[in-house]
């Protein structure tokens, strides 16, 4: 019987007999991969970035050459309506087109390989030229155009380039730092431009194929944005299905181009706006609902992009709703607002408001009105910090008492109207105006020599009446007239 030692000894021989058939099986992919390696920077090296044939290799796949044959003929022959009754998978003419939609893509990524060629090529002549041209097609026509002539004002750019533009591009010209190119440079530059000019003319006879059959492969698409402009977004997005598929807010953004206003305003510029410009509706819409307009064209077809990928209604009458749903609220939105309406006056109540008023509730009011301190309390004089109960802003704050002066909580409080009054009132109550005296008077003094002592206030008084008090300080007496002897 084997003991614990032998066992964990036979476990560590499988262990390494394991490791040693990983090793080996690295050590082979590592080899599959260095050659792998070493095959790609072969065909780096022999690649010829000189040559255009090296670079563009499209034009010559029989996959290129077969499809334009195909859209040659069905051009030429029309739409077949025989066909439409089977299965739309199984028809070879929506097969045609999706082959179509995904030679147009191959197309337009052929266009940018050949227009990194051009630019390569002329950018000693005009380096300037490639950041005022964006687009690929125009690019290749200017410098076909312009050649190798240095003075470009006496080239006619008109009908190849806005008129912005041109004055921009005539003005870069003249100060450029390039030199003429060689001729041998000169024309490969040449059939570069001329070769990206044929595939545009091809992707233009791709779309017009596929504008044509858009009736039956997307008729609900078709009838919101036209035929033209959906065979556009299906040929950009690469199919029908890759068009459903897609979010609103990118098919609002198939065939934007990069727009070069050369500094002018762009008050007048439609931004992030592709092929759904070009549709009926977008063009008929005022310009400050344009972009509005604009999602909501790119929501609508996406739905029906969704509806015809899924055959849902080959009739179209889904797409034609949409369509009439987008027009009414384009409608709305033109709408002037409503008119402000008068607002009437409210019905008087006959009922008597159960509001007070008179002395009382005066007297009410003035009783719990908010005091001088408090108001001083309640304000904030600005830049300047207020005293707090605690300090440092800290506890109640005592606003802008004690700011004025010293710096003492002191406030000058004048008395008011109702205690004014009641003081009056009070004096009138107690010491009348007839002269009596108040019945609370006694003639009895407390002396600390004598005790109690009876006096006569009446003596008092009259012994203050006599004498110059009498004559200059009387409140009866008058000017007296001497007689002169």
């Amino acid at each position: 019987m084997a003991t614990l030692a032998d066992s964990f000894l036979a476990d560590l021989d499988e262990l390494s007999d394991n490791e040693a058939d990983v090793i080996v099986e690295d050590d082979a992919d590592a080899e599959n991969m260095e050659e792998d390696v070493d095959g790609d920077l072969a065909d780096l090296e022999t690649l010829n970035y000189d040559d255009l044939d090296s670079v563009s290799k499209l034009q010559k796949t029989q996959r290129y050459t077969d499809i334009m044959q195909k859209v040659e003929e069905a051009l030429v022959k029309g739409s077949d309506m025989s066909s439409h009754g089977i299965v739309l998978e199984d028809d070879p003419e929506y097969q045609l087109i999706v082959d179509c939609n995904a030679l147009s893509v191959d197309i337009e990524n052929e266009i940018v390989i050949i227009h990194n060629f051009i630019r390569d090529k002329y950018r000693p002549k005009f380096p300037e030229l490639e950041s005022l041209v964006h687009h690929p097609i125009d690019y290749a026509r200017v410098v076909k155009k312009i050649g190798n002539e240095m003075d470009v004002t006496l080239v006619d750019l008109e009908g190849l380039l806005p008129s912005a533009i041109i004055m921009v591009v005539s003005v870069t010209a003249s100060t450029t730092s390039g030199k003429p190119l060689p001729e041998e440079v000169l024309t490969k530059t040449n059939e570069a431009c001329d070769r990206a000019l044929v595939l545009d003319s091809a992707k233009k006879k791709v779309l017009d194929f596929v504008e044509s059959r858009m009736g039956f492969i997307a008729p609900n698409l078709s009838a919101i944005v036209g035929s033209a402009v959906a065979a556009k977004l299906m040929g950009t997005a690469g199919g029908l299905t890759s068009l459903a598929k897609m979010p609103a807010c990118n098919v609002q953004l198939l065939g934007a181009k990069r727009k070069n206003l050369a500094g002018f305003s762009t008050a007048t510029s439609q931004f992030r706006v592709g092929y759904v410009e070009q549709t009926e509706i977008f063009q008929t819409t005022p310009p400050s609902s344009r972009m509005r307009a604009c999602r909501l064209l790119a929501a609508k077809s996406t739905l029906a992009a969704r509806v015809d990928s899924t055959r849902g209604d080959p009739s179209g009458n889904t797409g034609r709703a949409f369509r009439e749903e987008i027009r009414k609220k384009i409608e709305k939105w033109q709408e002037p607002p409503p008119a402000k309406q008068p607002k009437p006056l409210p019905v008087p109540d006959s009922e008597p408001k159960k509001k007070r008023g008179g002395r009382r509730l005066r007297k009410m009011k003035e009783r719990y009105a908010i005091t001088d301190m408090r108001k001083l309390a309640n304000r904030m004089q600005f830049g300047i910090p207020e005293e707090s109960s605690l300090g440092d802003g800290l506890g109640e704050g005592y606003g802008m008492l004690g700011q004025a002066g010293s710096g003492k909580l002191r406030v000058s409080m004048g008395q008011s109207k109702l205690a004014a009054k009641v003081a009056k009132k009070f004096k009138e109550k107690n010491y009348g105006s007839s002269g009596a005296t108040s019945g609370l008077t006694s003639s009895l003094a407390f002396t600390p020599v004598q005790g109690i002592e009876l006096s006569n206030p009446q003596a008092h008084a009259h012994q203050l009446g006599g004498g110059t008090q009498s004559t200059y300080f009387s409140e009866t007496g008058t000017f007296s007239k001497i007689k002169r002897i």
